[in-house]
């Protein structure tokens, strides 16, 4: 009895520290009567959040006529009440875009037929696009030797090579057929980054020998450059990713640091919404070696101090929550939302998504991805480099897919539809991945790189790759204003 009783003492006043903070946050002291009743409620923290909100400013006491407005009866001495919503309660506005999440609808066992399944998806999705800019209608296999007039066709790119010469040959592949195509090295486009798989327009003609098209034009679905337009919106989104719960390079300080801030500011400044694209925990058996690099080795262990540390940021932020390359899920993109084995350690304020997925935010499209395909264009595109990695993000937009190289370092699951494809323009494209801190607006979109919380690792420090750790960027949904919070 002595036992439960201490231990029911320290969370009591463990709970009264953070009550008394929470009002100290906003320069305001609770008189010893409210705060008991304050207490007295099975959710104290969300309770002192809502009597918050409805004070006026220049405030400093709360007192008992302050509270009566959250209890079911005036009689505030019983102690089985229950707070009433403020009418003011601030309503949020998140969901997912249906058809853009895999979790719970993966259906694809590695089969041939699964992957022919997945690149028709992929090439009807994006030659659909092309249409649009193209008015292509023409297929491969219609292509004779006698054709002088123009040639427009879509397909998807199998091969590209420079010759001897300086020419570029593609291999393109449609649904009928493949065919050669040439670039002339005197061509505009022959300095255009093409990369395999990749479903772009072509305008040309056949050449007299009738075995090639000569291509004077390269088309890709692309993004419209329409402007941000403003919305009534007040709420603003912030982004973290790749936290690394569990490596001994975590930045402690600079997390509570960021979560001090959001303590004083969030409120303030309506930051409603906080999104985390993947890598949350460091994992196990990542990389070789990794064991001697972990604070925490178990991975159980490393999710529930993720959800200890996410418990510390202020109750009214909605958070979404997505996995990366180094988090306990497949490691095929599209990736599922983490297991139920690790949602259940979460509170309700944290939303578990899949990887990739599209969110709408009071009215916003909002794209957000881990980033693991950025290894696969640096790899593969010679003008691609990990310190920039908003161009590889202008790359992705302009082609509509986030990795459409297949078989290299990114591994794709070749479910019933291609996940990958970007669908609809994104108000705002987020990635993380690269440990680095980044933002422009490219043709209306808001392109962010959300940097990390995770100090130089020895593999950086072996590539000589300097990260941007410990960088908050946070956007207005209304306006489209972008900062980013350093730490």
């Amino acid at each position: 009895m002595l036992k439960k009783y201490i231990t029911n003492h320290l969370l009591i006043e463990r709970m009264r520290s953070e009550v008394l903070n929470i009002a100290a946050g906003r320069n305001m002291l609770i008189a010893p009567d409210v705060l008991d009743i304050i207490l007295s409620d099975p959710e104290p923290k969300m309770f002192i959040n809502n009597i918050l909100s409805s004070m006026t400013k220049g405030s400093m006491f709360i007192q008992k006529a302050d509270i009566l407005s959250f209890l079911p009866t005036p009689d505030i001495t019983k102690k089985e009440v229950k707070p009433v919503a403020p009418k003011n309660k601030r309503q949020y506005d998140i969901s997912i875009v249906p058809g853009t999440d895999i979790t719970g609808e993966s259906m694809c066992e590695g089969k041939v037929d699964d992957f022919v399944r997945y690149f028709q998806s992929r090439y009807n999705t994006i030659r659909d696009m092309l249409k649009r800019k193209t008015g292509a209608t023409m297929s491969i296999s219609s292509i004779t030797s006698s054709m002088s007039r123009e040639i427009r066709l879509i397909g998807i790119v199998s091969e590209s090579s420079m010759t001897k010469n300086g020419h570029r040959m593609l291999t393109l592949e449609d649904e009928t057929g493949t065919c050669k195509v040439l670039i002339m090295k005197d061509s505009p486009f022959i300095e255009d980054v093409i990369v395999n798989d990749e479903v772009i327009g072509l305008v040309g003609s056949v050449a007299k020998d009738g075995k090639l098209i000569i291509a004077s034009e390269i088309i890709r679905p692309g993004v419209p450059s329409d402007p941000w337009e403003g919305s009534d919106s007040v709420a603003s989104v912030a982004f973290l990713s790749d936290i690394h719960i569990g490596s001994h390079t975590f930045l402690d300080t600079k997390w509570k640091n960021m979560v001090s801030w959001l303590k004083e500011n969030a409120k303030s400044m309506d930051l409603d919404y906080l999104i985390i694209p993947g890598d949350v925990v460091d994992g196990i058996g990542i990389f070789p070696g990794q064991q001697a690099e972990l604070t925490i080795d178990d991975i159980y262990e490393q999710y529930n101090t993720l959800a200890e540390y996410l418990k510390e940021i202020p109750d009214h932020i909605k958070m979404v929550l997505q996995p990366g390359n180094h988090d306990a899920v497949r490691p095929a993109e599209p990736q599922p939302a983490l297991s139920e084995v690790f949602c259940k350690m979460f509170d309700s304020n944290v939303m578990l998504t899949a990887n990739p997925v599209c969110l709408n935010i009071e009215g916003r499209n909002i794209l957000t991805y881990h980033g693991r395909s950025i290894d696969d264009w640096v790899a593969g595109v010679q003008k691609l480099t990990y310190e920039d990695p908003i161009n590889v993000m202008k790359e992705m937009l302009e082609r509509r897919h986030l990795a459409p190289m297949y078989g290299m370092k990114t591994a794709l699951a070749p479910e019933k539809k291609d996940y990958m494809v970007i669908e609809k323009k994104p108000d705002i494209f987020v990635t993380g991945h690269v440990h680095g801190a980044g933002s422009c607006e490219y043709n209306g979109v808001r392109l962010i790189n959300a940097s990390t919380w995770q100090d130089q690792t020895d593999y950086q420090k072996m590539h000589n790759f300097n990260p941007k750790p410990a960088v908050m960027p946070i956007v207005h949904l209304g306006t489209g204003v972008t900062s980013m919070k350093g730490f």
